[in-house]
């Protein structure tokens, strides 16, 4: 048996889900669609997983758009959009495919 913690994590394949129905999205979007069809977990344990996901080649940052508005930390943003990457392996989970086409 290897040593160390396994590569797979449930989280990252409901990631991996939700990124096959939307195409692609942003970590605080990624994550409200995530606790509408799965149990719930932390911001930051998405945005672990989506860096987690990079180096694993599961996702791609699709594009970073800088957005201007009255934020409480100031007055821009950044977005880093994510898609699925080369080894991402979806499988069409039918709980997701209701839930995306509710909210759309």
């Amino acid at each position: 048996m290897p040593r160390g913690r396994p590569v797979q994590s449930t989280n990252r394949q409901n990631i991996v889900e939700l990124l096959y129905f939307l195409g692609e999205g942003y970590g605080y979007d990624l994550w409200k669609q995530y606790i509408k069809v799965f149990p719930r977990c932390t911001m930051r344990s998405i945005h672990y997983h989506l860096k987690k996901g990079l180096q694993t080649g599961e996702f791609i940052i699709k594009e970073i758009k800088k957005e201007s508005g009255n934020y409480s930390w100031g007055t821009s943003v950044e977005k880093v959009y994510y898609a699925l990457g080369p080894h991402a392996k979806p499988k069409g989970d039918d709980r997701v495919r209701k839930v995306i086409r509710k909210s759309v």
